[in-house]
């Protein structure tokens, strides 16, 4: 594990760790009307080189990159506007590298990034199958990149990505508002690579252009918290999706 992925795993700990002391004692509800969610995510992409280019000028299908997949801890924050109708956030960080395949293969890795991935989804919730809560969503994805590097001569950027998001997932309540769950979410998405001055291609330093689909799977395991905001904010009042 690199020294910035041990970072991060130690600021999503804390994160985690902060997050449960602001939760109110004693005040778990599994019919409240939010809930946080820790997890360990899979991300899993499935992804596909469109097309490079070298000043303008096509390289040909055998010219190929893969994006690596990643196990990152991820946090999701959800509000529930009535017993079946919610809205969730999901996010994290990730850093990604990309490496050549077919043509591109001696080049080894081409380029590497940091991500910042938000998901956002509206979901359906199922009841009425006890402590068993499935549910299904659908929403957007923006992926932010930066701190961007070549790995090949020259500098390296990334075009913002945004695609269509599905989601599926199931909790076991637990009691108390605790809860383990499952959530699977596929995106459609892709993004553009832009070398310049990409020495190891020429020695030149021509400008490549990679078109390149994501389509990331987010899989996650999750343990749950769900409680109501007014207690939180030191307001009791009754639980309004019972």
């Amino acid at each position: 594990m690199t020294m910035r992925k041990t970072r991060l795993w130690i600021g999503a700990l804390a994160l985690i760790a902060g997050t449960a002391g602001a939760l109110p004692a004693q005040a778990g509800d599994s019919n409240g009307n939010f809930q946080v969610k820790v997890g360990v995510t899979g991300v899993l992409f499935d992804d596909n080189t469109n097309s490079v280019t070298v000043n303008g000028a096509p390289l040909g299908p055998t010219a190929q990159a893969e994006t690596n997949d990643n196990v990152i801890p991820t946090l999701m924050l959800t509000y529930f506007l009535d017993r079946h109708w919610a809205v969730e956030l999901f996010c994290c960080f990730d850093q990604v590298n990309v490496t050549g395949k077919g043509a591109l293969a001696p080049l080894g890795k081409l380029a590497s990034t940091w991500a910042f991935p938000p998901i956002l989804t509206l979901q359906y919730h199922f009841d009425g199958m006890g402590v068993f809560k499935p549910y299904v969503g659908a929403g957007a994805e923006w992926i932010h990149y930066f701190k961007e590097s070549s790995n090949i001569g020259g500098s390296a950027n990334f075009d913002d990505s945004f695609g269509f998001a599905l989601q599926v997932g199931a909790d076991i309540d637990l009691g108390q508002g605790w809860s383990l769950g499952l959530d699977a979410k596929k995106v459609w998405e892709d993004t553009k690579i832009t070398w310049t001055g990409a020495t190891s291609v020429a020695a030149a330093g021509p400008t490549v252009v990679a078109k390149h689909d994501l389509d990331p799977w987010f899989l996650t395991a999750n343990l749950g918290y769900r409680f109501n905001l007014s207690d939180l904010l030191g307001r009791r009042a009754p639980a309004p999706l019972k």
